[in-house]
């Protein structure tokens, strides 16, 4: 269980993190609200969200239509992604498990495997292309980078909520120097086809592939938010919090997924586009050596992010566990599911076929599918249902008032995903018959958020939250003690 009230000490046993998926005590809140906007930053800010801007370049569009394409997706997957953000300071509890309340105790498992499977899969992606960089710089086995690269990440995702933060607000600085000067290389002296401008060379499948990958990609982010934002006081605003997560992720975002569509239309007709080579290349046209200079770097953006997704899987990971089996989420335990998700991700790294692009493409495409009907109920019900009150106690109690299957939750989530379905399009995994009436094109997100999102509001019009409010005013009237001397060793 989460809470409990047994006697324990707050302190950190060797500067590690012990909180977990339990509330965080005001007693224990800091940190700066402008942190998350390097945060977030440097989270898009590397080499496998370039590969995500080369999308409508590989499938037929030009350079022009590309770039609006992926700024136009990034500011409206970033919308709802940012959106969670605020819920973190405001409820003290990383973000999946939040979704108790919409599915309840045991049926918010629908959910969390999804997010899991995301967690290990984002860094199956991070650690090969980590991998791949070191590589080319420095030489050695692609494998053994990998391991190195996993286990890095792994320390840092143990040590937990504070190192991320600092690391990543290390590594903005950096990178803002050392990706400029790559940028400015990449616009001055990477050719580009002479349709690259041409707005007359609109073509609609590429533009919304791009799009759909775009959004999806920031809307992925959704599960992670508030886990970096909990320890924050609760009295910062939610339109503050909104903004900086926000400014941060889109900026990242279209940097990187920009500089990746201008390193793939530089490419002759028919050449296959190497991720690593590319950078490398276009690096060391400022000088001989720039461009390792550039891939080491970006190596530790990936391993930096890796660190990122253990510390979420591990969240994800012992919410799962905990509605299975009660347990108390102990220092041990964030070891233990921090290495496993790390060594799920290392196996699948380890195992991974080369068609690094495609496989991505359909990863993305896939989160996508999965965690747009979920982003439209909780927002739904954080913003207009419960209008962020909840009874942070009984989110931890399986006989508690949010109960053990959230069927309004589940039947809004279930009915958008299939709504969804025919306007699929994975490429070579699955094209649903109105995307083959579109020309392949996908739409699925402009029909699953709206039909999830209406759903669930007509759905929770029959709960009673006035009822729910005063349970919670006295189930989570000893909260701050309670938590302030939980139990750690």
């Amino acid at each position: 269980m989460a809470l409990t009230t047994e006697e324990a000490s707050t302190r950190r046993p060797g500067g590690l993190e012990v909180r977990s998926i339990d509330y965080v005590p005001l007693s224990e809140r800091h940190g700066k609200l402008w942190h998350l906007g390097p945060l977030w930053f440097m989270s898009n800010a590397q080499i496998a969200t370039l590969a995500v801007g080369l999308v409508s370049i590989t499938t037929g569009g030009n350079v022009i239509w590309s770039l609006i394409a992926i700024i136009s997706g990034t500011l409206f997957g970033t919308f709802f992604m940012a959106s969670h953000s605020a819920q973190g300071p405001q409820l003290g509890l990383p973000q999946m498990i939040q979704s108790r309340p919409q599915f309840g105790y045991i049926g918010a498992l629908l959910v969390w495997l999804f997010a899991y499977l995301q967690y290990a899969g984002f860094n199956v992606f991070n650690t090969i292309l980590a991998g791949q960089a070191m590589n080319v710089t420095a030489g050695g086995d692609v494998k053994l980078w990998i391991v190195a690269a996993t286990v890095i990440a792994f320390v840092v995702a143990l040590v937990g909520y504070d190192l991320i933060h600092s690391v990543e607000r290390l590594l903005t600085y950096a990178f803002i120097v050392l990706f400029g000067l790559f940028t400015i290389v990449v616009i001055a002296k990477v050719g580009l086809p002479s349709d690259a401008w041409n707005l007359g060379g609109f073509k609609a499948t590429p533009f919304l592939a791009q799009f759909g990958v775009v959004a999806g990609y920031q809307i992925s982010w959704a599960i992670y938010v508030s886990d970096y934002s909990r320890y924050l006081p609760p009295g910062v605003t939610v339109s503050k919090t909104f903004y900086w997560t926000y400014g941060g992720s889109a900026l990242g975002a279209i940097w990187l997924m920009g500089l990746g569509t201008l390193l793939a239309a530089s490419l002759k007709a028919g050449a296959v586009f190497d991720t690593i080579g590319s950078i490398h290349d276009a690096g060391n046209k400022l000088f001989t050596g720039f461009g390792g200079v550039i891939l080491v770097f970006s190596a530790l953006g990936l391993i930096s992010v890796t660190a990122l997704n253990m510390y979420g899987g591990s969240l994800t990971l012992i919410s799962g566990i905990d509605s299975l089996k009660r347990i108390r989420p102990t220092l041990l335990v964030r070891i233990v599911t921090i290495g496993i998700t790390a060594a799920i991700g290392l196996v699948g790294a380890l195992i991974s076929s080369a068609d690094f692009l495609a496989n991505f493409t359909n990863f993305l495409l896939l989160v996508l599918y999965f965690f747009i009907p979920w982003t439209a109920v909780n927002l739904v019900d954080y913003y207009i249902v419960r209008r962020g009150h909840y009874a942070i106690s009984e989110i931890f109690k399986p006989d508690g008032i949010y109960g053990l299957f959230g069927w309004r939750g589940i039947i809004s989530y279930l009915v958008g995903f299939a709504a969804m379905i025919p306007f699929f399009n994975t490429g070579t995994l699955y094209e649903g018959f109105v995307a083959k009436d579109l020309s392949g094109a996908d739409i699925s997100i402009f029909i699953g958020l709206p039909v999830a999102a209406i759903l669930y509001y007509v759905l929770s019009r029959s709960l009673d939250t006035e009822k729910e409010r005063a349970v919670a005013t006295r189930a989570d009237v000893n909260l701050e003690q309670v938590a302030a001397t939980h139990a750690r060793d």
